[in-house]
């Protein structure tokens, strides 16, 4: 193993936890309706567990109310029921075969609340590249110990590696920034 090569494993692996990071970050609710906030939802489609994405279309109606509407006309009552049974706290309406769902207005304490949940998640995603970060140093160090590198070498990879974590700790802070301004814009 190379240098470049730990360089660039802890770069891919850092990209990825601020992908998963920004994937989690579409789960939270914010003022305005996506069709990734139902992502996370499943439903029993021929008795696999999927997502609703894969069994119905949805879309954003207006500013308040996203639209489901499902493939097959018999999955729209197991839609509708796995929505209300979800986490978010919505109430469907189903009007033929277009279930709307209608997202209440957030009230000031639910937004710190979601802000709360949004630092907690970028929380987690420093940690998980700090934690990179520690791994790529541990294994540089071991490549000294074993001396297939000196300690010039090994010492300018480290800060190579600490340029890298700040890099993408600071990436996360923007994400962050970014999604709480959306989350407290009215």
């Amino acid at each position: 193993m190379t240098v470049a090569s730990i360089h660039d494993g802890a770069a891919n692996k850092m990209e990825k936890s601020l992908e998963a990071l920004q994937s989690n970050l579409t789960k939270i609710r914010t003022g305005r309706p996506t069709p990734g906030l139902l992502d996370h939802v499943h439903v029993d489609y021929y008795g696999s567990s999927v997502p609703i994405s894969q069994v119905a279309n949805v879309t954003v109606i207006d500013a308040r109310t996203l639209g489901v509407s499902p493939w097959e006309k018999k999955m729209v009552g197991v839609i509708d029921r796995a929505i209300r049974e979800s986490d978010l706290g919505l109430n469907p309406a189903t009007m033929g075969e277009l279930i709307r769902v209608p997202l209440p207005p957030l009230s000031e304490e639910r937004r710190r609340e979601l802000t709360k949940v949004v630092r907690s998640e970028g929380e987690h995603a420093k940690v998980a590249v700090r934690n990179l970060r520690r791994d790529a140093i541990e294994h540089l160090k071991r490549m000294l110990k074993d001396k297939e590198i000196s300690e010039d070498e090994e010492h300018r990879a480290q800060d190579e590696i600490q340029k890298l974590t700040d890099h993408f700790v600071s990436e996360v802070d923007k994400v962050l920034a970014a999604k709480e301004q959306e989350i407290m814009t009215v």
